[in-house]
């Protein structure tokens, strides 16, 4: 029984249901319906603490999916102390949001103190809402993943397993929408995205079952997550596609912004007619105004992994530096190691350099906790790209088996073989290089990353594989336009010929190309007419000059 509810008939009859039709437009997404109630409720609830606190942590919620998240985080803080020991669950629950607030804020130290700080008891010392603990059972999923997030982010992930495990116990034994999302949060950050992937995927059925349409949207960011941590971007596309609607269904354009952020990492694979930038520019546009560093630092990870998967290896690193490294800019430090790899590859491939060795060794450090299970083939692969020319083919092959004994994401395991397959190539032996390469482009196809697939096919041309060149069908993928553009570009026109051929301005012409040059996976007009003719080149460099 709420709070609310326990006050009915006591002069407080009003406010009590002000609040319930507020709670009810917070859960059908009528944000404004929703804020005008509660100021309406706090008016009528008068001296009552306890109504006055459930105002506030409404309010604290409705800004934590619609506003800046720093005011969401001092209002949810309020509300907790508030409600002090005659509601210990409103005052977990307060707590919570605060946290998640501060998370997305990207305030460590805030985080860590919302973590830290006791929601209280009843004077009897009774668990909330008349629950009873027992061995094997979680009353307050948020109390086991709390403990662990406080260690977790401490970067002791042996006792964060340790407190979390109850949680992940009880899972097994629940349908609550809400402990299964805690226990699935929880596997991942201990790395088991296997496990986080089963538990979410429940935890999204169970709210559907009893129509907890709130959670949906929270549920469906975190199985999205998984996902591409598991390589499976397809279905993390689905899944952030159906987040994003149910976001913008219940109003809560914080959730949405974060959909868009990781649709942004998914099309940063894929190259999908600029689907990458404008799901990256949507997320930014609500992560500015509302301060939400998480969504950012995903937002600027995912135009980074374009621009490498284009071969823009300069533009991914000069953007990536700033987000990795100390410094205003820096991102969120939830996702700094996780953008490492990217960061150490296009810095190698465009032959910078700077300070290349030290994010190596910030990563071995990360891979040493065991809480990603690729991160130890990553490291082996980071340091293969640094390495001696007489040990790197050694630290490749170890990589590959160790993306083997870790089983996870097909997508990192292809991006080493495509890295041995690159550096095999620019040895000059193309035999060995075409394996390699061969087995990345099928990887890059299992799991949708087709701009990658692109890369890989354009690596196997400069290798001698004729088998690649069974990409000219991707001719016939091009506009009619488009296609008359690339033969008369083959020809030797140039775009301004090009354009007075076919009534176009030269803008519009160099538009045309750079699409064209997307889609075939090719970087120069010499390519191109290569291409168009079904021959074959050896390029220079590839993608960057560095040690790859």
């Amino acid at each position: 029984m709420n709070v609310y509810d326990q006050t009915a008939g006591t002069g407080d009859d009003r406010a009590s249901q002000l609040l319930r039709a507020a709670e009810r437009a917070r859960r059908g997404g009528q944000t404004r319906r929703a804020l005008a109630l509660l100021v309406a409720a706090r008016g009528a609830a008068g001296d009552n603490a306890p109504l006055r606190a459930r105002a506030e942590l409404l309010r604290g919620l409705l800004l934590l999916g619609d506003g800046p998240v720093a005011d969401a985080h001092q209002i949810l803080l309020l509300a907790a102390e508030s409600s002090g020991a005659h509601d210990v669950e409103g005052a977990e629950q307060a707590l919570a949001a605060a946290a998640e607030a501060a998370w997305a804020a990207g305030d460590l130290t805030a985080y860590l103190q919302s973590l830290e700080r006791p929601a209280g008891r009843p004077a009897d010392g009774t668990p909330p809402s008349g629950r009873t603990e027992s061995a094997g059972t979680v009353a307050a999923p948020w109390g086991a993943f709390r403990a662990g997030m406080r260690h977790a982010v401490l970067v002791d992930f042996a006792r964060a397993a340790q407190e979390m495990e109850p949680l992940l116990a009880a899972a097994a034994r629940t349908q609550r929408p809400d402990a299964l999302l805690y226990a699935g949060r929880a596997a991942l950050v201990l790395g088991d995205i296997t496990v986080a992937r089963r538990l979410l995927g429940r935890a999204l059925a169970a709210a559907g079952a009893e129509g907890v349409s709130d959670l949906t949207a929270r549920i469906l960011e975190f199985l999205a997550y998984a996902e591409l941590r598991a390589g499976l971007h397809h279905q993390a596309r689905a899944h952030a596609e159906e987040g994003l609607r149910a976001a913008r269904r219940l109003g809560q354009r914080n959730f949405g912004a974060q959909h868009h952020a990781l649709l942004a990492l998914v099309f940063s694979l894929v190259d999908a007619d600029g689907a990458a930038e404008h799901h990256g520019e949507a997320a930014l546009a609500v992560a500015r105004p509302h301060g939400l560093l998480q969504v950012s630092t995903m937002a600027e990870w995912a135009r980074a992994r374009s621009d490498l998967g284009h071969g823009r290896a300069e533009q991914a690193a000069v953007r990536l530096g700033p987000l990795l490294r100390p410094g205003p800019r820096r991102g969120h430090f939830g996702l700094w190691m996780l953008a490492v790899p990217c960061l150490v590859e296009a810095t190698v491939l465009a032959g910078l350099d700077e300070g290349v060795t030290d994010m190596v060794d910030l990563y071995a450090g990360w891979a040493a906790l065991g809480a990603d299970a690729q991160a130890t083939a990553q490291l082996t692969r980071l340091r293969a790209l640094t390495a001696r020319d007489e040990d790197c083919e050694a630290l490749y092959q170890q990589a590959l088996t160790e993306h083997e004994a870790a089983g996870e994401s097909q997508f990192e395991h292809a991006r080493t073989l495509l890295a041995y397959g690159m550096w095999l190539r620019r040895r000059r032996r193309p035999l060995e290089a075409r394996l390699q390469l061969r087995s990345a482009l099928v990887g890059f196809e299992r799991c949708g990353a087709l701009l990658w697939e692109k890369r890989t096919r354009s690596e196997l041309r400069a290798a001698g594989d004729s088998a690649a060149n069974d990409d000219v069908s991707a001719l016939g993928r091009l506009t009619a336009q488009q296609q008359r553009v690339a033969g008369l570009v083959s020809s030797g026109a140039t775009n301004r010929e090009v354009a007075t051929r076919l009534s176009l301005s030269p803008r519009t012409v160099d538009h045309h190309l750079r699409n064209i040059f997307s889609q075939l996976g090719v970087r120069s007009r010499v390519e191109l007419a290569l291409l168009m003719n079904g021959g074959q080149t050896e390029r220079s460099g590839g993608s960057g000059g560095g040690k790859a």
